[in-house]
């Protein structure tokens, strides 16, 4: 089943599914959001903001919707799209919006230098004026009792959900470019442009500066586990780190920034993704403890790495993302060279032996924009600048094309069921996709197709139009 949701009249800024599936919302640069059925009937439009609407969320029951916009305002609606409040205060554009864990607070940040925290009820709590320049992240902790606020300001700043403030990090020197809460709340690293990656306790006391990057950390991941951070630096390199700040290791190998890093499902392995047109991957052994010094031929600690450090080649551009699987066993890298690559570890507890490069994805004629696993991960979505996203098993084969949009689409997504695909794009459209029709209907075309091939091409009463059928219904299925 295909639906086209042709209502906005600008280009669609994203595409959410609500936590059950049934509902997706459309925020675009129209000033409007638009919810519809997952079947693709439109159900209402939100109308009321003046300006772009920048990003839409869903409560974690699903039954409030906030959208945040550039006419400084967040407005929250029921799921069936009628208008509840008008979350008004903010000086300058809202960037972002975030409902805690339990849905009982919604945080928005602004460009206006402000964080304000909303009961579910919409009441303003407070507005947490402590910073005096823009608000780049804000973060709720696992449990939701405690929010954190990175700023370009050069602080991070934690506060109660109560909206008061516990406490202010101000020893970074430069931008706070990310923060992030450990699996167990205990731990925040922070990441800055001064080089440095800091750790904090829930109080904000500061415990170890992470200080031996030579450019600006982009960002910071913790291993699932919480034991390992790692930071992705301009300055080419990836550190490992103990959450008491000892340095395990320095992952070089890179020829530029490192853009993005990423532990596999069960924190054995690290893929890091660059602009050198690489991805790298990387064997963790979780009995190293302590700090160890590079051998004398390698620059990683043996006591912490395998011998085996494997660069993935054969991007002939910039790697621009790299996703694993739900299961850890399959890792897709996209690029700018328009390729999608598949990558498997030959065992399936990922000890990484010989990573091998399975498939070479190709039929884009455009730069890659993202690419996502189905959640049984057993598909692989690719979205292009080239106006189609195109469907594959982890296998390599190609399952479908869809071709309906006009113009680059911009995301993809599939539903928590995986039943569902949305594809948002440039054209001012969201398609909609029933994944396993689409599959089906592929099926069977290319089976009739192919059993009656030699019929069509043969067959000397049929008009010249009807021998080229097969090749019409394949390109129509996709509008």
């Amino acid at each position: 089943m295909l639906r086209t949701l042709t209502g906005h009249e600008s280009g669609v800024e994203g595409v959410a599914f609500s936590p059950d599936g049934e509902i997706i919302a459309s925020a675009s640069e129209d000033n409007t959001v638009k919810l519809w059925t997952k079947e693709g009937r439109l159900l209402k439009t939100l109308t009321g903001h003046r300006d772009e609407v920048y990003e839409v969320a869903f409560s974690p029951d699903g039954k409030l919707i906030a959208s945040a916009s550039e006419d400084n305002t967040i407005k929250l609606w029921t799921k069936k799209g009628r208008l509840l409040t008008i979350l008004e205060g903010h000086r300058d554009e809202v960037e972002g919006v975030a409902f805690s864990p339990n849905g009982e607070i919604i945080a928005s940040a602004s460009e206006d230098s402000t964080i304000k925290l909303w009961k579910h009820n919409s009441t303003l709590y407070t507005t947490l004026t402590g910073h005096w320049n823009g608000v780049r992240a804000v973060a709720f902790s696992p449990d939701g009792k405690i929010i954190a606020s990175g700023s370009s300001d050069k602080t991070v700043k934690l506060w109660q959900p109560n909206g008061t403030l516990q406490s202010i990090l101000s020893n970074h020197s430069a931008i706070v470019n990310d923060v992030a809460f450990s699996p167990d709340g205990d731990i925040i690293a922070s990441a800055s442009s001064d080089k440095r990656v800091k750790l904090w306790d829930q109080d904000g006391t500061f415990l170890a500066s992470l200080n031996k990057h030579s450019g600006g950390v982009e960002g910071v991941a913790f291993s699932p586990d919480g034991q390992i951070i790692a930071s992705a630096s301009e300055d080419k390199t990836i550190k490992l780190w103990q959450r008491d700040g000892t340095l395990l290791s320095t992952l070089e190998g890179h020829r530029n920034e490192v853009e993005g890093v990423a532990f596999s499902p069960n924190g054995k392995i690290i893929a890091s993704a660059s602009e050198d047109k690489t991805i790298k991957l990387w064997q963790w052994n979780s009995t190293c403890t302590g700090e160890a010094k590079p051998s004398k031929n390698s620059n990683l600690l043996p006591e912490c790495w395998s011998d085996s450090l494997y660069t993935l080649t054969g991007h002939e551009d910039e790697v621009k993302t790299v996703a694993i699987s739900p299961d850890g066993k399959w890792i897709a890298s996209g690029s700018e060279d328009k390729t999608v690559k598949v990558w498997q570890a030959d065992s399936e507890d990922w000890n990484l032996t010989k990573p091998t490069l399975l498939h070479t994805l190709t039929g884009h004629s455009d730069r890659i924009t993202g690419v996502t696993f189905s959640p049984d991960g057993k598909m692989i979505a690719s979205a292009s600048a080239d106006k189609t996203v195109k469907l594959w098993d982890h296998n390599g084969t190609l399952l479908t094309t869809i071709t309906a949009h006009q113009d680059e689409v911009e995301g993809v997504a599939f539903s928590q069921d995986g039943k569902i695909l949305a594809s948002a794009s440039a054209d001012s459209k969201v398609i909609l996709w029933h994944v396993e029709q689409v599959l089906d209907l592929d099926e069977v075309i290319t089976y009739s197709c192919d059993w009656l091939q030699d019929y069509l091409s043969t067959n000397a009463e049929l008009e010249k139009r009807d021998r080229t059928l097969c090749d019409r219904i394949k390109h129509l299925k996709r509008e």
